[in-house]
This record gives structure tokens, sequence and C-alpha cells, in this order.
């Protein structure tokens, strides 16, 4: 039995050794083959890292590349927007030139048309010829005037100035009519001869000019009146009609030539010229008489003249 025994426990023994055996064979394949897939994948991973990198290096390259090409568009924008803005500005410049060549134009066009002689200072400074007389004259509308059977003429471009401040003199209730205006040479000849003979000659020449030195012989001159002083000019002053004109002429044009305290004649608040609406603002913004001004100064209002 005890034989039995050992034979049966002998075979048991083999037994288990073999399974053992067969246990650690299966570990030691299963250890292997994990290690054997833990270095496939870390082989892999490798791979697919060189090869990640690889790739991020074609990345970067294409990246820095384009990065580059960015930068010259950015730069040749930058230098096409240089380039067009110097055109722009070599344009505006062109324009401001083509602009000042046209104003000069302009300018020299109206030039052309008025008659220098208008706004020179002609009370015993310039002299106007036997010979001169303005061009366009036109007769003032005997409504205009205080002796009817007078024609009295202007030019035609200050004829239409004074009848628009007479009509507007006319709207606020005042009554302004001319007492005399355009006077040729051989007229104011003849009329300061007069003078002379009624008053002597000392004192004529401090109200009336000579010939030649004469603001009427331009033809942009007035005397002006109202039927209520009865052509009476030294009553002119003392009307409400004068404080009108006074207050408004230089809207017109129109400025008193020999206000109080003049150097070259006495005191005329009859005696209005046309100088120029631009001219006649002027003057009156600033408080001065025309022959205040330096002849140079006028001058530069000669284009202006007629607007």
């Amino acid at each position: 039995m005890k034989k039995f025994m050992n034979i049966v426990h002998g075979i048991f023994t083999k037994h288990h050794v073999y399974i053992t055996m067969g246990v650690v064979v299966l570990v030691v394949i299963i250890i292997g083959y994990g290690e054997y897939r833990n270095i496939s994948l870390k082989r892999q991973i490798v791979a697919e890292t060189n090869k990640l990198a690889s790739t991020t290096v074609v990345f970067q390259t294409e990246i820095k590349s384009l990065n580059d090409k960015i930068t010259n568009v950015i730069a040749e924008n930058n230098l096409l927007d240089n380039t067009i803005q110097g055109v722009i500005t070599k344009n505006t410049s062109l324009a401001d030139q083509i602009g000042q060549v046209n104003d000069t134009a302009l300018t020299l066009n109206k030039l052309s048309k008025v008659d220098p002689q208008l706004l020179q200072k002609y009370s015993k400074i310039f002299f106007l010829n036997e010979n001169y007389s303005p061009a366009g004259l036109a007769v003032i509308p005997a409504q205009n005037t205080f002796d009817k059977s007078i024609k009295y003429q202007l030019i035609d471009q200050v004829k239409s100035h004074l009848e628009k401040m007479f009509k507007a003199a006319a709207a606020d209730g005042f009554d302004l009519k001319v007492a005399s205006a355009y006077r040729s040479f051989g007229t104011q000849a003849a009329l300061k001869s007069s003078y002379q003979v009624t008053y002597g000659a000392g004192t004529a020449n401090q109200f009336s000019a000579d010939q030649g030195y004469s603001e009427h012989q331009l033809g942009t001159t007035v005397d002006i009146t109202t039927p209520d002083s009865k052509g009476d000019l030294d009553l002119f002053e003392s009307t409400t009609a004068f404080t009108w004109l006074t207050k408004n002429a230089y809207q017109y044009g129109f400025v008193m030539s020999y206000p109080k305290n003049n150097a070259y004649y006495v005191y005329e608040p009859w005696h209005w010229r046309f100088v120029g609406i631009d001219l006649a603002n002027r003057l009156h913004r600033q408080g001065n008489n025309f022959y205040d001004l330096e002849q140079r100064v006028i001058n530069d209002y000669l284009s202006l003249f007629f607007d």
C-alpha cells in the first residue's frame, strides 16, 4: 500500500512539474510577446515621431517661405502705396498749379476788360487828358435824376449798381436823385472856370477839381441829392436819405470820396464814387477812405471791379 501511494505521489508530482513548467513557458511566451509588441510599438512611435518631425520641418519651411512671401508682398504694397501717394501728391500739386494758372488767366481776362484808370486816385494826383472818355457810357433813367431835362451818364455796369442802390433806398422810403454824373474834360474845364469867376480861384480850388483831375470824367462818380433839398447839395447832409446812404452805399460798391478832414477837397457828402463792391466793403470794414490806401493795394481790386 505504501508502495502504491509512493507510485501515485510520484505520478502527481511529475504532473505538477509539467503543469508548472507549462505555466512558466506560457508566462514566458506572454511576457516575450508583450515585450515584442512593446518594442514594435516603440519602433512605430519612433518612426511616426521621426515622420512627424520631418513633416513639421517641412511645414515650418513652408510657413517660413510663406511668411517671407507675405513680407515681400507687404513691402511691395507699401512701395506701391508710396508710389501712388507720390503720384497723388504730384497730381494735386499739378492740379493746384493748373488752378492757379486758370485763376491767373481768369484774372488777366477780367483785367483786360476793365479800364485801369477806373481805380486811379485822380484828385490832384493822376491826370486824365482831354481825349479820355470811359467806354460804355449809358444814360441814367430820368426817374433817378433830379433834373429830368439833363441826360446824365455813367458806365453801364456802374449805372446798374446805382439803380439797385436807389431801388433799395426807395424800398426803405428814401428818394435819392442824381444831380451830376459823367463830365467830359471840356465840361469840367467850363465848370471850373465858372466857379473861379463866381467864388474866386482860391475858393474854387477847395471844392472843384481842375479838368483832368475830376473823378466825374471816369464815368463812375455821381453827386446825389433828394427832392427835399431842392437841388441844394449843401443841404443833403442834413437829410435822412444821406444817413441811409452812409450806412448802405458800400453794399452797392459806392464810397464817399471826400469825407470830413480829407486832404484833397472840402467835405462833400453828396459826392459818391463807385469802386467795386469788394473794395467798398473793405473800406467800410476798416473805416478807411479810398484815398487812404496805397495805389498798389487799390490795384489788386481792379479785376473785381464789376463783380
